[in-house]
């Protein structure tokens, strides 16, 4: 009998020492994964890490996306928490008999706890590794590698004569004989309380995960199916403002139409901005730059918007042309015409030379600028291609020069 039990204490101390070998390397890794997550989403210098290999094998490309994190917390660090704790379990023995941690002797079976973690944390890596496959497109050759790890500890602290559930089982019997003691109960609900704070506090400012909350900003707005922000006229802002900020769209765009919105509400949100609009159609039918199509029928669109503009509605037809889409020349006549547009007026003006040489000169200051994609803003002179959160564009504005209106 005593045998049996030393033969099974020594087996529980390999366990132990193989498992402890396990989570420091886990907890290595993870630390490298937070640095890359940390340069991916909060350093525009950073060069980019080792492990980003192609378009497929990318672990920059991962951690910029909002399923790299999970409750405002990066998943780098919650398996970095995970490792420690499983590094703490691995001593907890040890540490309970110190009169300091002696309530430590609630984790009787720290071995069944760190098997239940494992597996856990395993099928959830399971679940990552498909949304990285499937739906990000990307995988993360370092976030693979604690997968692998997560099962290594998992196998190893597991005791199968007793089956994998006895893991489960004993790590819940653990928990509720704990909390039938009232100090330990206490103690829970305080940490149960603290804990759920400060994820509610980490999932609502995404101060940890800046990404998420650069995504939700912009689709708010992309989500919009009607702009609410609209104006009439050939001016967005103010006639006479000091800052005057420059936008090349394409209406074929999407991220144009999202971009439109946001340039739309700034608008009505600051003063002393003037917003003027240049049509960048990656169209072929009058854009010579391109050599493949891209966005058919946008230079249509184009031409009606200039052509609006002689009716001082710019920007009414802007926003239109943006929402219904229309496929057609006949289509934006009927839209235009639903308006109250001079019809007759409006496709003269459309096809008149005065506006293909207006639209040719758009296109052409815009290649010598160097700017080859659409939304593009010019603010003072420097260029800004592609689109930005709300609060960034917003705030660049407010530092340029724009205020808040009163």
């Amino acid at each position: 009998m005593e045998q049996k039990e030393n033969k099974e204490q020594n087996t529980n101390r390999i366990k132990k020492l193989l498992i402890l070998f396990l989570s420091l390397i886990g907890f290595l890794t993870t630390i490298k994964l937070m640095i890359i997550y940390v340069d991916s989403n909060f350093n525009p210098y950073a060069l980019p890490s080792f492990c980003s290999i192609n378009e497929f094998v990318d672990c920059d490309g991962v951690a910029q996306t909002t399923h790299s994190q999970f409750l405002g917390i990066p998943l780098a660090m919650w398996g970095m928490g995970l490792y420690i704790f499983m590094v703490f379990l691995v001593f907890v023995d040890k540490l309970k008999k110190i009169k300091l941690f002696s309530f430590l002797e609630v984790f009787k079976n720290p071995l069944a706890y760190i098997s239940a973690l494992g597996l856990v944390s395993f099928f959830i890596s399971m679940i990552l590794a498909v949304v990285s496959i499937f739906e990000i497109k990307k995988v993360c050759i370092l976030c693979v590698f604690t997968y692998m790890l997560n099962l290594l500890i998992a196998l190893t602290a597991t005791d199968f004569k007793a089956g994998i559930l006895e893991s489960f089982k004993l790590s819940v019997i653990d928990l509720i004989a704990g909390l039938k003691v009232k100090k330990y109960l206490v103690s829970f609900i305080a940490l149960v309380i603290l804990a759920s704070s400060f994820l509610a506090y980490t999932a609502t400012s995404y101060c940890f995960a800046p990404q998420v909350k650069r995504y939700k900003s912009i689709k708010a707005f992309a989500d919009m199916k009607t702009n609410p922000f609209k104006a009439s006229g050939n001016i967005l802002g103010d006639e006479k403002a000091p800052l005057v900020v420059e936008i090349y769209t394409d209406y074929r765009c999407p991220i144009c139409y999202t971009d439109n919105l946001m340039i739309h509400r700034i608008a009505k949100e600051l003063s002393g901005i003037k917003v003027l609009h240049r049509n960048l159609p990656l169209d072929m039918e009058c854009n010579k730059n391109l050599k493949f199509p891209l966005h058919e029928g946008s230079c249509m669109m184009a031409k009606y918007s200039i052509a609006a503009e002689k009716q001082d509605r710019l920007w009414d037809l802007n926003s239109e042309l943006f929402e219904k889409q229309p496929k057609t020349e006949a289509e934006v006549i009927k839209l235009a015409k639903s308006m109250g547009f001079n019809i007759n007026q409006l496709k003269e003006d459309a096809n008149s030379f005065e506006t293909r040489e207006k639209l040719n000169g758009e296109i052409n200051k815009a290649s010598e600028l160097g700017i080859i994609g659409t939304p593009t803003m010019i603010l003072n002179g420097k260029i800004i291609t592609g689109i930005k959160p709300y609060y960034e564009l917003k705030e660049m504005l407010i530092k340029a020069g724009a205020v808040e209106r009163k």
